[in-house]
């Protein structure tokens, strides 16, 4: 999933207090899961907007709305986008695409990010997540026992360590990070695989997947 964590206050208000009416937007898939921008959130952030506007005398109403998921037009139902024609600024509290795909469908109204968007990560224990993908768009996976060198090494290696790791931790961080090549060692061996390990993998060519402009991914069987 997307992870993403919520703005500083100080920075979501100083937009906000630009305004008459806004709708916090919250979005009830990827950052609800992470606890940042679901239905919870977005009421919370609403009442601490409104008991700050009183206190420092802004002329600021916010009202809040939740939708399953900011990034598919079809969420976007009537209510939704009547809230919307009601209000000055909406804040975003989806992913930077939820925020990019309001900017485009609300062309009249201003957005703002209220999350900054981390990685893509998954739940490792309650209130902790890490990341475990970095959408480099030509997966590996199956060549490192499922553990993505990209995404978990600091180094982004695809050969090896890089000598600095000791004790299964990485020299970035070692108290907290895993050695990324440790994890695929030991699951390459528990595998029977660690001969594969030997062969020698060209550096990644990231011109195929970022040259050109923002990638699309396109299925002709299912287009209407």
């Amino acid at each position: 999933m997307i992870v993403a964590e919520r703005k500083p206050f100080e920075e979501i208000y100083e937009c906000v207090k630009r305004h008459r009416k806004v709708l916090l937007l919250g979005c009830g898939t990827c950052v609800t899961v992470c606890m940042a921008g679901g239905e919870k959130e977005v009421n919370v952030l609403a009442n601490q907007l409104a008991l700050a506007a009183r206190d420092r005398g802004d002329d600021v109403e916010v009202m809040e709305h939740t939708i399953t998921r900011q990034c598919d037009d079809e969420f976007f139902d009537e209510a939704t986008m009547k809230k919307v024609a009601e209000v000055d600024a909406v804040v975003s509290m989806g992913c930077g695409v939820g925020v990019q795909f309001c900017a485009a469908k609300f062309g009249d109204t201003a957005i703002y990010p209220g999350l900054n968007t981390k990685f893509y990560g998954a739940t490792l224990e309650q209130g902790v997540w890490a990341e475990r993908c970095a959408g480099c768009g030509e997966c590996v996976l199956g060549d490192f026992g499922g553990v993505c060198p990209v995404a978990r090494c600091s180094k982004s290696l695809l050969n090896g360590p890089c000598g600095g790791s000791a004790d299964g931790k990485c020299e970035v961080d070692p108290e907290n990070v895993d050695c990324a090549w440790q994890l695929i060692y030991d699951r390459m061996e528990r595998l029977g695989r660690l001969e594969e390990l030997e062969e020698n993998r060209p550096m990644k060519d990231w011109s195929t997947n970022r040259d050109g402009g923002p990638r699309t991914v396109t299925r002709e069987d299912v287009k209407l």
